[in-house]
């Protein structure tokens, strides 16, 4: 057996046991390398240590240190608040507003699972209140994490963006971005429709009450579900206070997207700036957001990425890639790599997918008969779009967010939503984004 083939078939051990075992792929994909690397390419550490991505490293640490001071200090909850405040209390928009609020998180920096941590267990709650659908609110908390998961600015934007760069692939940044903001908009739209959420016009948080004469709403969905011991009045009332400490935080997270945007400066350079400025002013925030930095996702990126880089180095990035093409036809060697992106995700990392199948599609890719802006924007949403699946840790989170549901029903909604998302959306990313040739 070749030496290229036992690299790929120890891929798909990683993926094999961090979907089967629970253990963190990065970790799995560590050890890979070192096996791998030793025993079968005959490197040294500093040959398996080349391929370790230490730029985004600083990515994924910087970002969410200064994502997490903002949860830490109540900003996040501030921002929720405030949103609920805009609509004035249709409900029928409130599925839009976490929507809309998952997607800001992301787009700003937010880890997915972390935005949706955060944001689920209020629309679920809103949901279980007011007779809404709770795999209506769920998908679009899904879907709103996703539709800004790929800014300039986002953890698998950065990702994605730093992979392409580093193959010396032709990205585009805003095609990225706009092709999973306008996907998961349009699934959305179509789940609101077909899941109740027109019949929630006319319905408003001012005129539905709990019996009493009291609102049932009491301003963030923590009335029920959320704060057991009755003081749910005093958590929603500090938490639509703008206090210094929470104004400096969006202040700094404002001045992130314009370092990054406009002055062009490094996304996770200027965030652990930001922090550090922070914590220097609030360092009890600080102690608590270290150990809220996303290291488990840090772990897998770089261990994936590592692992790949050994991929690069003994040449079964080529390889495969080669392979991939020998099929004779691009466009349907295009739309299985679209569908091995969605069926893997749905089960296991939608970032460690992303991070190991643009690199083993660069040889394909630089044929140049599929244009690889569009091949990889369709891979990327490809590989994310089916986080709704309740194997993967957004649909997980929603799934156990959810009260008063029966729980082994809402399992299987998801599941069958999750198998229609898989079977769907991979073909028509193809053919919107592929079979046209952008890029």
């Amino acid at each position: 057996m070749s030496a290229e083939l036992i690299s790929i078939l120890v891929l798909v051990v990683v993926f094999v046991i961090a979907t089967t075992r629970s253990i963190n792929m990065g970790a799995l994909a560590f050890a890979a390398a070192f096996g791998v690397g030793e025993l079968v390419a005959d490197l040294d550490a500093d040959g398996i240590f080349a391929g370790f991505p230490g730029d985004l490293f600083v990515v994924l640490v910087g970002v969410t240190y200064l994502f997490a001071i903002a949860r830490a200090n109540g900003t996040t909850d501030w921002l929720v608040h405030a949103a609920i405040r805009l609509v004035r209390g249709r409900i029928a928009l409130i599925p839009w507003v976490m929507f809309a609020i998952t997607g800001a998180l992301t787009a700003i920096g937010a880890v997915s699972p972390a935005a949706v941590a955060i944001v689920a267990p209020i629309a679920l709650s809103f949901a279980a209140r007011y007779g809404i659908s709770p795999l209506l609110m769920g998908a679009l908390v899904v879907h709103g994490a996703q539709a800004g998961g790929f800014s300039p600015i986002s953890i698998y934007g950065s990702i994605v963006n730093g992979v392409v760069e580093r193959e010396n692939l032709p990205g585009n940044e805003l095609v990225l971005f706009f092709a999973s903001l306008v996907v998961n908009l349009i699934i959305a739209a179509i789940v609101f429709v077909l899941f109740g959420g027109l019949k929630l016009k006319g319905r408003d948080l001012e005129t539905e009450t709990d019996g009493q004469g009291q609102r049932k709403e009491n301003g963030n969905g923590q009335g029920q579900g959320q704060d057991k011991s009755g003081d749910a009045g005093a958590l929603a009332a500090d938490a639509a206070r703008l206090t210094p400490a929470r104004i400096a935080t969006l202040t700094a997270l404002a001045a992130l997207v314009v370092a990054v945007l406009v002055f062009d400066l490094d996304a996770g350079l200027s965030a652990i700036t930001l922090a550090v400025i922070l914590s220097a002013f609030w360092p009890d925030a600080s102690r608590k957001a270290v150990g809220e930095v996303a290291w488990p996702t840090v772990l897998l990126i770089c261990g994936v990425l590592t692992y790949v880089g050994v991929l690069e180095e003994m040449g079964t990035i080529e390889y495969a890639g080669n392979a991939v093409g020998d099929i004779g036809v691009p466009l349907l060697a295009a739309v299985l790599l679209c569908y091995i992106a969605a069926i893997i995700s749905a089960f296991a990392s939608s970032v460690g997918i992303m991070g190991a199948l643009i690199p083993l599609a660069v040889p394909f890719l630089a044929q140049g008969e599929i244009g690889a802006v569009g091949m990889i924007a369709a891979l990327a949403v490809s590989a994310t779009v089916v986080d709704v699946s309740p194997f993967s840790t957004n649909g997980a989170l929603v799934l156990a967010a959810a009260p008063d549901v029966d729980r082994e029903r809402f399992f299987r909604q998801l599941m069958v939503y999750g198998g229609i998302v898989v079977a769907a959306v991979p073909a028509a990313v193809w053919l919107v984004l592929v079979v046209p040739g952008f890029g």
